[in-house]
């Protein structure tokens, strides 16, 4: 079922509306802008006949309020501090994201203390001993060169009351969170903390998962860039393949629960002959499994083959490795890669058939670049909106840009971003691409192995 459908059948379950702190009787300090007409929103859906269904079942249609500078704000820039944080995994453009926050912070609203909490939220803790970075534009003039982040990194969760107990300390009033689902649900907790002890400050998330699995944000920055990555490698795999009698180059990519990266790669480069995503429940064995439909391609004439993998396909198949976690509580990833590797070789040895399979894994110097093009511009836009949103007084949100369109970007709650994770879908067109483009299915025997993969 697709996401719209979803909030068809069940609106209730899905809050559109964004919290605020009060009322907004500040004049804006920006200069030179078009402010946003207030209580202007942004449709959910473009489908015209997803919006008549709507609003013949409710009267209403689902959508988000639209983010940009207002005309009057709630924090009083002359009193305002601010934090950036930035949690979880690498990801091209968390540097150029700090600096846009920094600078918009700085030459739009006159905000002259930025701190830069350090390794994720541990920064918060005092007795971890991470002292925070004070921030200017100075700092940040060239950090968007490099890849990572200046702040540095973390994972796993720290207590949301310590966290809230060093803001207050500290007198930050502004908080813009960059990270993917784990640090966005923090996030959110920090905003509940707030509120319950009725303190001004806006807990603002910038979404940041290379993944690109969060709901209703559309895009998210750094996974533009991953996929242009991904072309030295895939064409690497390719020339290997090629170079011996069936030869077969194996790529695995990033992707623990969506295979965003995987199918994307697979369409940019027309050499992939197989793609392999954790929303797909493939088999290895039998006629409907990788390994026959790998032998019919070698006898039907083809004399190489290529196969992106996602780090979380295949994980049922794996059978022989302990469940492990990680800081986070995230269940860590069986090899997917080794483990097709080994089994593909072993089963074309025992056939007798000679092979060689060459096994790529470019996950870490993929997300560790900085950020290109339209990706970098998407990280300056992201920045800026959330800025003008924490000084509107708005909380417990994340900046997106549902219809993927760099040119809109609206106010997403946290709780409605976080509520489920964005999967791809193997009814939509995007999938049925990556089939017709593979063509792996000619090589699938079984019936209803085909019904599954289209």
């Amino acid at each position: 079922m697709d996401l719209f459908s979803k909030v068809l059948e069940n609106p209730k379950a899905y809050q559109f509306e964004v919290e605020t702190l009060g009322s907004c009787l500040i004049d804006s300090p920006v200069r030179i802008q078009e402010f946003l007409t207030e209580g202007s929103r942004c449709v959910l859906t473009l489908d015209v006949d997803q919006l008549s269904q709507t609003h013949e079942k409710f009267g209403v249609m689902p959508s988000f309020e639209f983010a940009g500078p207002h005309r009057k704000i709630f924090h009083d820039p002359a009193w305002s501090r601010a934090a950036i944080v930035t949690c979880g995994g690498l990801c091209p453009g968390l540097n150029h994201v700090i600096k846009g926050v920094v600078e918009i912070l700085t030459f739009d609203y006159g905000i002259k203390t930025i701190y830069g909490i350090r390794y994720g939220y541990r920064g918060f803790i005092p007795r971890l001993g991470q002292p925070p970075l004070l921030l200017d534009p100075e700092v940040v003039d060239t950090i968007h060169e490099k890849g990572g982040t200046i702040l540095g990194s973390s994972r796993g969760a720290q207590d949301t009351g310590e966290i809230v107990d060093t803001l207050i300390r500290m007198n930050i009033n502004l908080l813009f969170c960059i990270g993917g689902d784990g640090t966005l649900r923090g996030a959110s907790e920090i905003s509940d903390e707030c509120r319950k002890r009725r303190l001004g400050v806006s807990v603002i998330g910038i979404p940041k998962t290379i993944d690109n699995d969060l709901n209703f944000v559309g895009r998210t920055f750094g996974f533009e860039t991953a996929i242009a990555e991904t072309t030295p490698v895939i064409q690497s795999a390719h020339t290997e393949a090629k170079g011996v009698s069936n030869g077969i180059g194996l790529v695995k990519l990033m992707g623990r629960d969506s295979g965003f990266i995987a199918t994307y790669a697979s369409l940019a480069h027309p050499v992939v002959n197989f793609c392999l995503i954790p929303e797909l429940d493939f088999t290895l064995t039998g006629e409907s499994g990788l390994l026959s439909a790998l032998q019919r391609r070698f006898k039907s004439g083809k004399d190489h083959c290529v196969i992106v993998v996602a780090e979380g396909a295949g994980q049922k198949l794996i059978q022989d490795e302990p469940e492990r976690r990680d800081a986070s509580g995230n269940i860590l990833k069986k090899d997917i890669g080794e483990f097709l590797r080994r089994e593909i070789q072993t089963f074309f040895d025992g056939l007798g058939v000679e092979t060689s399979v060459k096994y790529f894994d470019p996950s870490y110097s993929i997300r560790s670049v900085p950020a290109r093009g339209t990706d970098a511009i998407r990280c300056y836009l992201l920045a800026r909106h959330a800025v003008h949103a924490a000084m509107a007084g708005r909380t417990n949100c994340v900046v997106g840009s549902p219809h993927n369109n760099n040119h809109s970007y609206c106010l997403i709650p946290i709780p409605l971003a976080t509520r489920e994770r964005q999967k791809v879908d193997l009814r939509s067109d995007l999938w049925k691409a990556v089939v017709d483009a593979t063509c792996q299915l000619h090589y699938f025997s079984n019936g209803a192995e085909k019904n599954r993969m289209g």
